[in-house]
């Protein structure tokens, strides 16, 4: 196997001249959308449909007025075209959502999503499901496996380098009893994916710490409302479960 990452959001327009066919990619938006899709999903959501815009998002409520609107612009609940969006992009506001389609579009979470639909195998991961997503991508076998950060903007967000780095972790190994680290499962590893690698061994003692000097979790904590979303976005292991994204661009658990 080979493991590559995806630190810069600005680097996703690569992504449609690369050959994807043999890759598995695992998007990281832990602040907030890829851990909210998972928690929509433990909670009974029957899908998700991550979509880039406001608009594809309004177009898609008129076609079927069933599904639930969810999503953020500038981390608020969006309400645009005379319609206020139902959910906003907070993992704890999705526990009532059993049986629904849930529309959602986020400043980022969405577009790495999208940017990565000619791949065969589509993930939406983040600490909550770290373990479970692992377990799929080794049972699976992937010739290669692309772990793509979502980011802020066109920058690098480092909850999504830590998350990445933290499936690094589960996937290649480390020796902890000797406390360096020795890639077992993989026979190739890229820069990119060792600086994640890396970063989160770095880290790991104070999660926490290290989560709440980046760029959106700083702007969660001064949102009295939000503020909870950090530390809920960071326990791991939360949920046992895999979300995969199709062909069609629909998110499901597997």
């Amino acid at each position: 196997m080979k493991l590559d990452a995806l630190i810069t959001p600005s680097e996703f327009a690569a992504l449609s001249g690369r050959d994807l066919s043999r890759t598995a990619c695992v998007v990281f938006d832990v602040l907030r959308a890829t851990s909210t899709f998972v928690t929509a999903l433990h909670h009974g959501a029957e899908a998700v449909i991550p979509v880039c815009d406001i608009a594809e998002a309004l177009t898609l409520r008129q076609q079927r007025p069933e599904v639930l609107l969810g999503g953020e612009r500038h981390g608020v609940r969006i309400s645009a075209g005379g319609v206020e969006f139902d959910l906003g992009n907070s993992p704890r506001e999705y526990s009532g959502v059993r049986g629904r389609t849930i529309v959602s579009t986020t400043t980022n979470g969405t577009r790495a999503l999208r940017a990565c639909a000619a791949a065969p195998t589509v993930l939406a991961a983040s600490f909550l499901n770290l373990t479970a997503t692992a377990e799929f991508l080794l049972q699976n076998d992937s010739e290669n496996i692309l772990l793509v950060c979502a980011g802020t903007g066109e920058n690098a967000a480092l909850e999504d380098v830590l998350g990445a780095g933290a499936l690094c972790d589960l996937l290649a190994g480390a020796s902890r009893a000797q406390d360096r680290v020795e890639p077992r499962s993989f026979h190739a590893l890229s820069d990119a994916a060792q600086i994640a690698w890396r970063i989160y061994r770095e880290s790991k003692a104070d999660l926490p710490g290290a989560m709440s000097s980046s760029e959106n979790a700083r702007r969660l904590l001064a949102i009295p409302g939000l503020r909870d979303d950090v530390a809920f976005c960071l326990q791991q292991d939360l949920y046992p479960l895999v979300a995969t994204m199709d062909k069609g661009g629909v998110i499901r658990t597997v």
